[in-house]
């Protein structure tokens, strides 16, 4: 019997980056959808998610980030803003993604390789 190769004329679909080096940063509009934030230092950082009153995030939207170097990120939550999480808001290592959904105004779930 012969083979036959399928192929496939679609577009398949790709995510933009958002290199971040420094030890703090604050999600923007812009981080939604198809990007994925690089978060890269060897001391700690902090990743914030902003308030809707700063960012108008629409219901639904994704955020997505992952840890490039050694410093571990925590995620925080800006004033007025909740985040469901378990086990915790820090990514465990070198190379853990996690990913924010905006639940409600204002509320986040995360969810990925996190740590307490």
């Amino acid at each position: 019997m012969a083979s036959t190769l399928l192929t496939n004329s679609a577009t398949f679909p790709t995510v933009a980056f958002n290199a971040q080096t420094g030890t703090s940063y604050t999600f923007v509009l812009s981080d939604a959808y198809n990007v994925v934030v690089s978060l890269s230092n060897s001391s700690a950082i902090t990743a914030t998610v902003p308030p809707n009153s700063s960012v108008a995030y629409p219901i639904g939207a994704i955020l997505q980030f992952f840890q490039g170097g050694a410093g571990q990120v925590t995620v925080a939550a800006g004033s007025g803003v909740t985040i469901n999480y378990t086990p915790g808001l820090k990514l465990r290592a070198q190379n853990s993604f996690a990913t924010l959904i905006q639940t409600a105004a204002n509320t986040w779930l995360l969810s990925g390789d996190v740590t307490p």
